[in-house]
């Protein structure tokens, strides 16, 4: 469910540009922060939350993730000006970054057997492309019919039902040994770069 979140708030805003253009009185360059700051910033983290993952608890982050992501999802869909539009999705992003790496490791971790765990990737990939799929249509039908602010709202029941599934069913774990890091800030462990 949060990948599928995460996946379609990918492509579902761009459908929504030009409703928040005329509502928000953005430019053009405006408008591309929207799209840059959630792309820039969860880029920009992906590493160190799948790290944070392996040391403090895979499950806990990705419960924060999920939080993040869905606050900043109210947050935008309140937004009443541009830089807090940017500022919020700014913050989803921040969660954003939280479930993908994480969710693969929850994946290699719960599912050990080879058969059960390439099933569990297949339908992780699958999900990811429907949701990117789907997400033009949705953000279509939803900014005809409600208005922009929908397209964020409707990740706030998802973002809930999958935090409480993910306390519910999701075991805790964390990496045994951690990777750790020069002083350069390099990886030295045997899964990253060599020092």
């Amino acid at each position: 469910m949060s990948l599928f979140i995460v996946g379609l708030d990918n492509t579902i805003v761009n459908i929504a540009l030009p409703a928040i253009r005329r509502d928000l009185s953005a430019s053009v360059s405006g408008l591309q922060w929207v799209i840059d700051a959630y792309t820039v910033v969860l880029a920009s983290l992906l590493m160190l939350a799948g790290s944070t993952g392996d040391r403090v608890g895979r499950r806990r982050t990705f419960q924060t993730g999920l939080a993040l992501f869905t606050l900043g999802s109210v947050l935008c869909s309140l937004a009443p000006s541009l830089p807090w539009l940017v500022a919020a999705r700014a913050l989803q992003a921040v969660g954003g970054s939280m479930l993908n790496p994480v969710a693969m490791s929850i994946i290699t971790n719960t599912f050990t057997e080879p058969r059960e765990r390439a099933r569990a990737i297949g339908v992780w990939g699958g999900v990811v492309g429907v949701s990117m799929a789907l997400g033009p249509l949705v953000g279509g039908a939803l900014v005809g019919s409600v208005g922009w602010q929908a397209i964020f709202w409707i990740n706030l029941p998802v973002g809930v039902a999958a935090f409480v599934l993910c306390a519910l069913f999701v075991p805790e774990s964390r990496a045994p040994h951690p990777a750790g890091w020069t002083p350069s800030g390099r990886c030295w462990s045997s899964c990253c770069w060599p020092p």
